[in-house]
């Protein structure tokens, strides 16, 4: 059970987000990718055959280690309905009129007897080079968050140098991966600070969420 009196901050292995790139509590590092998706059951058999076979090729020709990263939530469908309910209503046709009826109709009854959930795919990119953000410096890039604001204390000379240089071999990572899924027509996005900090906001206050669109 969580201990009384001790922050969420403390539970999660995050030390901070800066510029795009995820700061560890060990020092590690992260970078994260978004990545479009392939319709593969639309694909003729020699068409799966060779993106399996390009993927594959992408993952062997890595010598380090990626985490792939499926998002799924139930894709709030009520915007929609509202908008045709309004297109209804603007129709002079009667005939179009009973179409959108119609078709609203069978939206609300699919929906209401299928989960229609909308899924973003990530890909999670490390390096393990030690960047020796100080704690105390990086906890305003998180306080968002939570709802918490705290003071932000700038990096030292010598945090600054070790951060930039383990985050040019980070780069040097994600542009590998960005080549390999490009091959296998996937075309991919970097997160950057306000991305991931989104990300997380959403992964850590689902409820706060939920409420807003009811």
């Amino acid at each position: 059970m969580p201990t009384p009196g001790k922050p969420t901050q403390d539970f999660i292995p995050i030390r901070d987000i800066r510029n795009g790139v995820i700061v560890l509590n060990n020092g590690d590092l992260r970078m994260m990718l978004m990545t479009s998706s392939l319709n593969f059951g639309l694909k003729s058999g020699d068409e799966q055959g060779a993106i399996l076979m390009q993927f594959q090729n992408v993952l062997n020709s890595l010598e380090f280690p990626i985490q792939i990263s499926i998002q799924s939530k139930r894709l709030d469908i009520q915007p929609y309905i509202k908008m045709l309910e309004e297109r209804e209503k603007a129709q002079l046709i009667d005939a179009m009129k009973i179409q959108v009826h119609e078709y609203v109709s069978f939206i609300r009854d699919f929906t209401s007897r299928t989960n229609i959930m909308s899924k973003n795919f990530f890909i999670v990119i490390p390096y393990s080079g030690g960047s020796n953000v100080s704690k105390a410096g990086a906890e305003s890039a998180l306080s968002g968050l939570f709802g918490k604001k705290t003071a932000h204390k700038k990096m030292t000379a010598d945090e600054t140098r070790s951060f930039e240089e383990a985050r040019v071999q980070l780069e040097q990572r994600a542009s590998i991966v960005e080549q390999g899924l490009a091959r296998c027509d996937l075309r991919t996005i970097r997160l950057g600070t306000e991305e991931i900090t989104e990300l997380f906001y959403k992964k850590f206050n689902p409820g706060e969420l939920e409420s807003s669109v009811m």
